[in-house]
């Protein structure tokens, strides 16, 4: 696995955490494409966000949501050129003040140094098995 590539989502991870939008945009490509799952958790479907404007729309979207999310990741898997990092999402509604927890798993592609491509799962094993891994 790329080093480089697991560094660079852990200080992307970090900054979300953070709500640093900029520093987590370093490391995505101007093209990306990120599939939210987490806009599942707001009883929509998961939407796909393209490029740095769209990732800064979905960061919109769920901070109008919730009052606080935080990703705890657990496990990061070597994909080659791109990985998948499984942990759990804890989230705060922002008008309720209910705390949820949630299953999370991203699998991530790299192109040159940058993230192209973020996929979100609600539930790992799909993760799991969209990469062809088992989880065992």
């Amino acid at each position: 696995m790329s080093q480089e590539n697991v560094e660079a989502f852990k200080r992307g991870l970090e900054a979300g955490n953070r709500g640093d939008v900029e520093t987590l945009l370093e490391g995505l490509d101007p093209e990306v494409e990120w599939h939210s799952a987490l806009h599942a958790l707001l009883g929509g479907e998961q939407t796909v966000f393209r490029g740095h404007d769209g990732v800064r729309e979905m960061l919109r979207d769920l901070n109008e949501a919730f009052g606080e999310i935080q990703i705890e990741i657990s496990e990061i898997r070597d994909l080659g050129d791109g990985l998948i990092a499984i942990g759990r999402t804890r989230t705060r509604g922002k008008a309720s003040g209910a705390e949820t927890e949630t299953p999370l798993a991203l699998v991530t592609e790299v192109k040159n140094g940058k993230t192209i491509s973020i996929r979100g799962y609600l539930h790992p094993k799909e993760a799991l098995e969209a990469v062809g891994l088992s989880d065992g």
